[in-house]
């Protein structure tokens, strides 16, 4: 749990399959950038894979340890970056099931509203909702 101006907060960074199905979970304090957990995220996927993130994830370390791995970034560029990389938006819509993803763990109570006070409790929480949504999707 991390402190911020909001109070203890938390914050979940997920990878999943092109089913919407989680492949790997991270919790961080809330106060932590997206970017910080991305290498994490990145080894958890395979090969020739395509990442989609959104701009928070728009940065050269990123784009690096995605292109040595053989997978493609598809992250819009920030309106500050100097240079473009290629984007494709129809492809950046499938971006919508990481949100979906998260949509679904929320309709468990205990999830959503974060009854567990300690860090490892509720990653676990989390967990046995992952399982359940994998079971079925099978």
């Amino acid at each position: 749990m991390g402190r911020s101006r909001g109070g203890l907060t938390s914050k979940l960074h997920a990878l999943v399959d092109a089913e919407g199905r989680p492949v790997s979970l991270r919790l961080t304090g809330g106060q932590v950038h997206d970017a910080r957990e991305a290498p994490a995220l990145i080894k958890a996927m395979p090969e020739g894979a395509t990442l989609l993130g959104d701009k928070g994830y728009d940065s050269n370390a990123i784009r690096k340890q995605a292109a040595d791995k053989g997978i493609w970034a598809n992250i819009p560029n920030r309106s500050n970056r100097k240079e473009r990389f290629a984007f494709s938006p129809w492809l950046y819509r499938q971006r919508n099931l990481v949100e979906r993803f998260f949509a679904r763990i929320k309709h468990f109570r205990g999830i959503a509203t974060r009854y567990d006070r300690c860090p490892e409790n509720y990653l676990a929480a989390i967990k046995l909702v992952c399982t359940r949504i994998w079971c079925t999707a099978l």
